[in-house]
């Protein structure tokens, strides 16, 4: 385990050490979860490469500032690149579930040159219309106020949710990180030009339009569809994630 400071945010990270031969892997977790999320896969995966996973900031380990500035898009891809900083990484391999996905293609948009090869896990890539981005911010809202509300009793009941100490942090996160602002995300996708793995649980009905939608849109991305699984296919099937991971990293990268 390890901490840097970004701007007096203390933001938690964890290297688990592979074969330095290889480009790192950083792993972003979703909404309400951790790095712990990622428990069940990253001994498997540090077998071929080096594994970095991070709290978000607002979440777990990572510090929640009670300022809500201190919770936008900007920051969180700067915290990314804070992280790969302190494990003395330049390029990587970004692998990120569902918010983790999102910013993971957010982050490719700002720097492009960090960025070796995406994997993306029940991920969506945004909005194009107003309405449809305004109704997603109309969720977030009432996911933060809810936790506002209720605690961490709002939070649904899923193996990949994590303990967090303040979960006040979770619902800024929820109002600045996880609420969308424009639709740079997703009109970025034709432009991707590393290789792309889209995968999605089959259980996972919300996102397996989505899952379509970027594996037509992002050229040369394969797509792998986790049966029995739902919306984190990493956790609720891990054998069958690693195994898939492994072996695109293995003949892709």
């Amino acid at each position: 385990m390890a901490w840097l400071d970004r701007d007096g945010v203390r933001l938690h990270y964890e290297v688990h050490d592979g074969p330095a031969d290889a480009t790192p892997l950083l792993l972003s977790h979703g909404f309400s979860a951790s790095a712990a999320m990622w428990s069940a896969n990253v001994e498997a995966l540090a077998k071929t490469r080096r594994v970095i996973a991070w709290d978000l900031r607002g979440h777990a380990r990572s510090d929640a500032p009670d300022d809500p500035a201190q919770y936008s898009h900007e920051l969180a891809i700067g915290d990314m690149a804070a992280v790969l900083d302190a494990a003395g990484v330049e390029r990587a391999v970004l692998c990120g579930m569902s918010l983790g996905g999102y910013l993971s293609l957010a982050f490719r948009l700002r720097f492009p040159a960090r960025v070796r090869a995406l994997i993306l896990v029940d991920t969506g890539p945004g909005y194009r219309r107003d309405s449809e981005r305004d109704a997603w911010n109309a969720h977030c809202e009432r996911t933060a106020a809810e936790l506002d509300a209720r605690g961490a009793a709002a939070l649904r009941d899923s193996p990949e949710v994590a303990e967090h100490p303040d979960i006040g942090g979770v619902a800024r996160a929820a109002r600045g990180i996880m609420a969308q602002r424009d639709a740079s995300v997703i009109e970025s996708l034709e432009a991707i030009d590393v290789p792309t793995l889209v995968i999605v649980g089959s259980e996972d009905e919300p996102f397996l339009r989505a899952a379509d939608y970027m594996a037509a849109r992002i050229p040369g991305a394969q797509k792998f569809v986790v049966e029995g699984a739902g919306h984190a296919a990493n956790v609720d099937r891990p054998e069958i994630f690693n195994r898939v991971v492994r072996l695109w990293l293995g003949t892709s990268i």
